[in-house]
């Protein structure tokens, strides 16, 4: 539903995107990676028709995003970082002007707009200005504004930047239910466990090129299976609970002194559990908590883009 073919974008002597290729397949969410500045929204601006490429091929539902640039257009939506929704407007108010936008005739944008208002639960707040809606209604309202036309392809730009825990919950589950019904996403986001909650498979984007695509299981499994940790009660014991797990697990321990935290990479995770809560026992150190873990896409990004202090966004 969405292919880049060598994709390539500079503004000035930097270079945006060098050689971009991405696949999208169709009914799926797939998450952009990348630290700020790699080049994700370029990405998707140039999807969206909204920037034009130096080189390379890009297409959405199978229309060129250059030379039919209208077609993308009537198949896709957009839901950017920042809600486009009118505050003094209620969210009917909202969903019928869009509608008109979209040069529907009165009676269809009413009709629409009842619907859209329906299927994200808005229907009891539907003549509240939206003034008085919550982060997670508002980006539901943003969502359903962007679904006026029913696209075929829907890019999401952080779509839950700033919202607490419940508001990303609930779009999440308005993602989710799209992608049910068949609509295509492409998602970027800043937080890794969106892109592990939603995306079937993810592209990881840094200094403007593709480092790494799988699924997010696949990319964990990058770093090894199992893990083990251990919060220790005491920072100043770290040393010795070092050369405690360096031996029970064969690998030296990652550290990180601030939380008292150790992490190393085990092969067989319940011997290895056992093993070292017997050794950390027998060494009279004082554990505050111990347990198995799998990688997690922070993880996986951190280890393939690096920590990446000061970047300009693109």
């Amino acid at each position: 539903m969405i292919r880049t073919e060598g994709l390539c974008k500079r503004f000035g002597e930097k270079v945006a995107l060098d050689q971009v290729d991405l696949t999208v397949a169709a009914g799926t969410v797939h998450g952009l990676l990348g630290p700020n500045g790699a080049g994700k929204t370029t990405v998707v601006r140039i999807l969206t028709t909204l920037l034009r490429p130096d080189a390379g091929h890009a297409s959405v539902a199978g229309f060129d995003a250059v030379t039919a640039a209208g077609q993308v257009r009537a198949h896709i939506g957009l839901v950017g970082q920042h809600t486009a929704v009118d505050e003094a407007l209620s969210a009917r108010q909202n969903l019928e002007l869009f509608g008109r936008l979209y040069h529907l005739s009165a009676g269809a944008a009413r009709t629409r707009a009842g619907d859209l208002l329906a299927r994200f639960a808005l229907a009891d707040a539907g003549r509240k200005p939206v003034s008085q809606f919550s982060g997670g209604m508002r980006r539901r309202l943003d969502l359903a504004a962007s679904l006026i036309l029913r696209p075929r392809v829907l890019f999401l730009d952080e779509p839950t930047a700033g919202l607490d825990p419940r508001g990303r919950n609930e779009v999440w589950e308005s993602v989710r239910a799209l992608v049910r019904e068949g609509t295509t996403v492409l998602l970027t986001t800043q937080y890794l466990d969106e892109a592990d909650q939603l995306a079937g498979a993810v592209s990881v984007i840094d200094h403007g090129r593709v480092i790494a695509e799988g699924s997010p299981a696949a990319l964990k499994s990058r770093l090894g299976g199992d893990r083990l940790d251990v919060v220790l009660h005491d920072a100043a014991e770290l040393p010795a609970a070092v050369a405690v797990l360096a031996r029970v697990a064969g690998a030296e321990p990652e550290t990180d002194p601030d939380n008292r935290r150790l992490s190393t990479p085990v092969t067989d995770p319940l011997t290895a559990l056992a093993d070292a809560v017997h050794a950390l026992r027998e060494a009279d150190l004082t554990v505050e908590d111990i347990g198995l873990r799998r990688p997690t896409l922070d993880e996986v990004f951190l280890h393939l883009t690096g920590d990446r202090k000061e970047e300009v966004p693109a």
